[in-house]
């Protein structure tokens, strides 16, 4: 295991509905990574086509097809760990998929994003996730998760809950609320004292500006490193010790009190 790994998010604009520009500017990211020495890359929320969900038949594709098996060639090409989220064409429908590739082209992990963000009308396109699974990974227990995700609590606590010490987030924030996301982005680390690899997209679809802003954030919820609102590759290495250094000193989770607040109401 690997307790120290190097992480790179990739902050990158995303044209949409033009794979093939995003296809070339992830591809040079994921490279740059690699010459420094990174472990683990993180691209944006569907940095491959943007938010075009009315074609969105013409972006998904099968997981171990088409852009999945171009980002598994990569990871195994570049000899690291690739995560992103993009349309996944399966029995039912349309998912936003976050996948985790391994440095051997292997699939170490799926999420398909549970919360669709009505504003962008993926509950009208897509079809939700219903499992939010951990994985054991060199560095230790990891979960993905997905953008509008980030504003429900619920679902990192589950993580943490699962024993995960870092969670991945690829999204599309809008600039409008990125005093929210970052917000978020320290609470969601925070409260469950585990690292957080938040990784948003910068530039403008339509009439929507993204904020940027992406962030590794450690168990105390300061940024390790943060970008602001241009295109940039940010890279730090993650001390995973950390998570248990945290928990141990604030004991949040032996603190708990269940048996008063239960899980909430369904």
């Amino acid at each position: 295991m690997n307790p120290r790994p190097t992480v790179s998010l990739a902050q990158m604009d995303c044209r949409l509905g033009e794979p093939e520009p995003n296809e070339a500017q992830a591809e040079a990211f994921i490279a740059e990574a690699a010459r420094r020495g990174s472990d683990l890359v993180l691209l944006p929320e569907l940095w491959r086509s943007g938010f075009d969900l009315a074609n969105g038949a013409r972006y998904a594709a099968p997981l171990g097809t088409g852009p999945f098996a171009w980002l598994a060639e990569l990871a195994r090409t570049h000899g690291l760990w690739i995560g992103s989220s993009l349309l996944e064409a399966r029995e039912g429908g349309i998912f936003n998929t976050a996948t985790l590739f391994s440095p051997t082209g292997e699939l170490a992990g799926v999420y398909r994003k549970v919360h669709l963000f009505g504003l962008m009308e993926e509950d009208r396109y897509l079809v939700a996730g219903n499992a939010a699974p951990v994985f054991d990974l060199p560095w230790g227990r990891s979960a993905l998760a997905v953008c509008y995700d980030l504003r429900f609590p619920e679902l990192f606590r589950h993580y943490a809950l699962e024993g995960a010490v870092l969670v991945m987030l690829p999204a599309q924030w809008p600039r409008r609320r990125v005093d929210v996301w970052w917000t978020l982005i320290r609470a969601r680390a925070a409260e469950n004292q585990l690292f957080l690899l938040a990784c948003n997209r910068v530039g403008k679809s339509e009439e929507t500006p993204f904020g940027g802003h992406s962030a590794v954030v450690d168990p105390w919820g300061n940024a390790i490193v943060e970008g602001g609102e241009t295109a940039i590759l940010l890279t730090a290495v993650v001390e995973i010790e950390r998570v248990a250094e945290a928990r141990e000193h604030i004991p949040v989770f032996r603190d708990r009190r269940p048996d008063v607040y239960g899980t909430g109401r369904q």
